[in-house]
């Protein structure tokens, strides 16, 4: 599985970094950057909460 950037609608909220930090985290500029695009199904859960909690639906599960 893996999770999808819409990088022009990414606000930097930092709302999905809260919810897996393993996967994905904001730059010095605010820039969400993903650690790991595919992620394990050990992960699932982290990213599909990381997708569940955007508030400008930036992020999917691909």
């Amino acid at each position: 599985m893996k999770i999808v950037l819409d990088r022009p609608r990414c606000e930097g909220h930092g709302l999905c970094e809260e919810a897996a930090p393993q996967l994905m985290h904001l730059d010095d500029e605010g820039e969400l950057a993903l650690g790991r695009e595919e992620f394990e199904a050990a992960d699932a859960v982290l990213a599909h909460a990381a997708v569940r909690v955007c508030p400008v639906a930036a992020l999917r599960i691909a």
